[in-house]
Formats: structure tokens, C-alpha cells, sequence
């Protein structure tokens, strides 16, 4: 016998703790409120034993038999037909016997009424024949030893064994069968009750005819193994019931959280629309850290080229390897901010394609080129390539000082990066420039609403990515510490290792800020995809929330009560 759960001076406080939660969770929702009244509570009752059996297995009689019913208050308990229609309880030896209807009497109230038996019951006696029970009965003896946990709380008993035709082995070896894995654990006591009544009870019958009867009937067998397994009394017994019971309240729950009908179909469309949301975000998000890592090793590229090409006779940047190294920083971010537009926009398709045009288009990137057309011949150049170059060449010249001062002009006033779309919008070929697609004008010099601030924007964001350029070029062209240190070789060598950290440096910044960036971007058209979907996606988002969020506490509590009837002594 599995060890019980008991705490010292009454019921376990442990299972009335889990039950009180279970309360709680199950009152949080209106849909399983009303399963409260059937969760444990502190009881010191007597310990009540069910009879759990079909119709006509004699449990009335056995009732009679073990409480030594006089003749005439046998047929009281037994006449009936069904002889049982609710539970009937009966006190002996301390305890209460629950007489339950017949499972098998073809009366769903019956069963009904056996089950409501079961879940009330500290330990059951089960009742069969001797003409063995049917698959229907095995299975319902098969739930009561397993799943409602009586199994060490349970005897089986086989009644009518004295009759005609009878042989006690063969029939006891096959309810052994029949328990299966519980045969070792349930006693099983053969009876015949109505032997026990008539040698009490039947005037005709010698002293020996009596005793015969009597001591064949195996009653005084069974009263044995029923005061064996109450021995541990309310406080060792009941709680195990009642962790059981708490189980059974909580299926009941879970079985209330199944959805049918448009309250299920509007939670599947929720869910649907949730995973598809999750898809568009995850692939957006892998493309971000993807293309940020692509940056950063071409920002550590053409830091390393430089390096390498410092000359060792003076310690300066050839103007080409400069030149370059701009353009391939501009061009970077260029190619980071397409292919972040590019992902995007593959996220949009796939959202409108299952929702329609009610799904919002994402804003551009704030420092983007307009994304490529569907299938473009060669990606769209940045306007600022040919400014990078030659501001890279005058750089050479001049200095960084006078590139930065350049670019800063734009980069850090919109009010010149207005101008400046101003004077390109004056041309067809400059209104070209910021706005290859013509989301934004209606002709040279005509601006859609809103598109002379994007395009604004644009200019704006072009000019600081050509200033950024021109900033991290510059440690690249600065020759003072070179010329100042007299040891020529151990200078190169160690200005090279200088650029290559800054260059390295730069890179990490980078792809940092861009991530941080383009994760704020996504999570605002994200939130707008949300919203614009609301009305399709809250009715079944309420209900799966509050469903998960219930299942969630519902199987938090379970696990708990599985855990305490697995380990009683934790």
C-alpha cells in the first residue's frame, strides 16, 4: 500500500491549500465558477465506503449482510427493483457504507448518480459476480482504480460464489486478468451475502447448517479487509481522497475551456493571425541581424584595406584606397537599408495576401532608398555615390575637415536638406534622384502631401550617412602621429593597428544601433498591423488569452496535487 498523505492533528492542509487556489483560478472566469462548490473542503466526516457495481450485483444484499439486517429488514433494502436510485448511505463500524445505483441498469440518472458516489468516496468496495463482469463493467472498475486513484483504497468483491455451477479458481483467476496491473494491489474477497442472511436469518437451519453457511459466505473476510483499509482513519485517508477529487474538479474545468462554434472558429482565426504575425516579425528580425552583420564585416573590410595600403615612406592613405573606403561605407548602409525595405515589404505581401488591404503598409525606413521594383535590372544607386567620391577626392586634398563641414551643413539642419530637395526637384532628372518610384511628386517641382518632409527626410538621412562616412575616414587621413614618430616602421605598423581598431570599433557600433533601430521599426508596424486588424482578431484574442491564462493556472495547481499524491511526504 502506497504511503498516505496525512499532517499532524487533521485533514492535509497541503490539499486544502491546492483547493483554495483552484478556487481562486476557477472563480476568476464565469464559464467554470459554478465547478467551485465541488472542490474539497475541511471535512471531518466519518469515512464513507461506495458500492460501486451494475445492477444486480447484490450490493443491497451485501449492505444487509454486513450489517446483520434481521429478516425483516433485509427486504427493505433489497425488494426494490432498481433496488437503487441515488445513494443511500448506512453506517457501520464508524464509517458510512454509500449504497450507489447500478451502473449498468440502463438508467443514465443511475450512472450519474454512481459517479457523483464515486467522487464523494473515501474507499470503494467494488461489487461483481460470479458470472464475471462484462467489458463494460471492467472498464468502469478498470477508471475507478486508475484514473479516480482507488487503487489502494478499493476491494473487489465477487459475490454469488456459492452458486450452481460455480468453480471459486477459474473465476478468481479471471478477475485477476481482468485487473491487470491492479491484481496485486486490490484485494479481492469472494462472498456470497445472501448464504450469511439465510444462515442468520432463516429459522429452519441446524446450529452446523448455520455455521457452514455463515462461515462459507465470506462476510467476516470482507469485514476484515474493510476495517483494514479505513485502519488509518479521516486524517490518514481522506485527504488522499480529496487530492483525487481536486483532479477531477480540475478536468472538469479543462473540459469546460474546449471551444465549440464560432467561439472556437474566432479563437482559431486569432491564434492564425498571432502565428502569421510571429512569422512576418521573426523573418524580418533574422534579416535585420543578418544584414547588420553583412555591415559591420564591410565596415571591418574597408577599415583593413586601408591599413594595408598606408605607405611605409610617408605613412599616408592613397587618395583611391580613401575614395573607395567612402564609397563603401555609404554603400553599405545603402545595401542594409534595401534589404531591410526588401524584408519588410516581403512581410507586408505575405500579411496582405492572407488579410487584404486592411493590413497597413510599413512606413520606409528612415534612412532608406525606395525599395527595388519587383524585378530590377541593377539596384538603385544612392545619389550621393558621386557626391562621397568626389567630397572623398576633395578630401585629399583639402582635408577631412572640410569633407565632415560639408556634409554637416545638410546632416545637421532639415532646413538645407529642403533646399536641397528644392533645387533637385526643379528637373525631371533631379526629381528623379529622391524619388525614382514617384511616391512622393507629381512632376518636377510638385510635391505629393507629405512628400516634400520623406523627402526631406531622405536627404537628410543621405547627408548623415556621407558625413558619418566622412568622419570614420578620417583617423584614415590623419598623417600627424606618423610624421611625428621617428621610429617610420614601428609608426605604420602601429597606426595601421590603430585604424583597424577604430574601423572594428565602428563596426560593432554599428550593427548595434541599426539593430536597436530597425527593431523600433518593426515593433511600430507591427503594433499599427495590430491595430489596423483589431476588430478581426480581439473577440477570439479575449477568449484565447483568458482560456490560455486559465489552462496555465488550472495545470499549475494539477501538477502540484500529481506531485503531492506521488511524494506524500514532501
Amino acid at each position: 500500500m502506497e504511503p498516505r498523505i496525512t499532517t499532524d492533528g487533521g485533514p492535509s492542509a497541503r490539499v486544502l491549500e491546492l483547493s483554495a487556489r483552484a478556487e481562486e483560478a476557477l472563480n476568476a472566469h464565469s464559464r467554470t465558477r459554478d465547478l467551485t462548490a465541488a472542490l474539497p473542503r475541511t471535512d471531518t466526516s466519518p469515512l464513507r465506503i461506495a458500492l460501486l457495481g451494475p445492477y444486480s450485483a447484490g450490493k443491497s444484499t451485501l449492505i444487509a449482510a454486513l450489517l446483520r439486517l434481521p429478516a425483516a429488514e433485509v427486504e427493505k433494502i433489497v425488494d426494490a427493483a432498481p433496488k437503487t436510485r441515488e445513494a443511500t448511505p448506512y453506517p457501520w463500524n464508524g464509517v458510512i457504507l454509500v449504497d450507489l445505483p447500478g451502473t449498468l441498469s440502463g438508467d443514465g440518472t443511475h450512472f450519474a448518480a454512481a459517479r457523483r458516489g464515486v467522487r464523494g468516496a473515501d474507499a470503494l468496495m467494488i461489487v461483481t459476480t460470479s458470472e464475471l463482469p462484462g467489458e463494460a463493467e471492467t472498464e468502469a472498475v478498470l477508471q475507478a482504480l486508475d484514473a479516480d486513484g482507488f487503487a489502494d483504497r478499493s476491494v473487489v468483491v465477487v459475490n454469488e460464489m456459492n452458486a450452481e455451477n460455480s468453480d471459486r479458481d477459474v473465476i478468481l483467476d479471471e478477475i485477476r486478468k481482468r485487473l491487470g496491473p491492479f491484481a496485486d494491489r486490490v484485494p479481492i474477497v469472494p462472498t456470497d451475502a445472501r448464504d450469511f442472511l439465510d444462515a442468520a436469518n432463516d429459522p429452519g437451519l441446524t446450529d452446523e447448517e448455520r455455521e457452514l453457511l455463515g462461515s462459507g459466505s465470506g462476510i467476516d473476510a470482507l469485514t476484515a479487509e474493510l476495517l483494514s483499509i479505513v485502519a488509518p482513519g479521516v486524517s490518514g485517508l481522506r485527504p488522499r481522497a480529496q487530492a483525487y477529487e481536486l483532479l477531477r474538479v480540475l478536468a472538469d474545468a479543462e473540459e469546460l475551456w474546449n471551444l465549440h462554434g464560432e467561439e472556437l472558429d474566432a479563437v482559431r482565426t486569432a491564434e492564425k493571425f498571432g502565428a502569421s504575425l510571429s512569422k512576418a516579425e521573426e523573418d524580418v528580425r533574422k534579416a535585420l541581424g543578418r544584414e547588420s552583420e553583412v555591415l559591420a564585416a564591410r565596415i571591418r573590410t574597408a577599415g583593413s584595406r586601408i591599413a594595408d595600403s598606408i605607405s611605409e615612406k610617408n605613412g599616408t592613405v592613397p587618395t583611391d584606397v580613401a575614395t573607395a573606403a567612402a564609397r563603401e561605407l555609404v554603400h553599405s548602409h545603402t545595401d542594409f537599408d534595401i534589404a531591410l525595405s526588401r524584408a519588410t515589404r516581403a512581410a507586408f505581401d505575405v500579411l496582405t495576401a492572407e488579410y487584404g488591404d486592411v493590413v497597413p503598409e510599413p512606413e520606409e525606413w528612415v534612412n532608406d532608398v525606395n525599395p527595388p521594383e519587383a524585378h530590377p535590372v541593377a539596384p538603385p544607386k544612392s545619389p550621393l555615390e558621386e557626391a562621397v567620391r568626389k567630397a572623398a577626392e576633395d578630401a585629399a586634398k583639402q582635408g577631412v575637415g572640410k569633407l565632415s563641414e560639408w556634409f554637416t551643413k545638410i546632416a545637421s539642419d532639415k532646413k538645407h536638406a529642403a533646399a536641397v530637395v528644392d533645387l533637385l526637384n526643379k528637373s525631371r532628372v533631379g526629381q528623379k534622384l529622391f524619388d525614382p518610384s514617384g511616391k512622393l511628386t507629381n512632376g518636377a517641382k510638385k510635391f505629393k502631401p507629405w512628400g516634400k518632409v520623406k523627402a526631406t527626410d531622405k536627404v537628410f538621412g543621405w547627408a548623415g550617412k556621407a558625413q558619418w562616412a566622412a568622419v570614420v575616414i578620417g583617423p584614415a587621413l590623419d598623417t600627424v602621429s606618423v610624421i611625428q614618430d621617428h621610429s617610420e616602421r614601428a609608426a605604420v605598423d602601429k597606426h595601421r593597428k590603430k585604424l583597424r581598431d577604430h574601423y572594428a570599433d565602428v563596426a560593432l557600433q554599428q550593427r548595434d544601433s541599426l539593430v536597436n533601430a530597425g527593431e523600433q521599426h518593426l515593433r511600430t508596424w507591427i503594433a499599427e498591423v495590430e491595430q489596423a486588424l483589431s476588430d478581426l482578431v480581439h473577440p477570439g484574442a479575449g477568449v484565447g488569452a483568458a482560456r490560455e491564462a486559465a489552462l496555465a493556472e488550472i495545470g499549475d495547481v494539477r501538477d502540484e496535487v500529481k506531485g503531492l499524491l506521488e511524494h506524500p511526504a514532501g
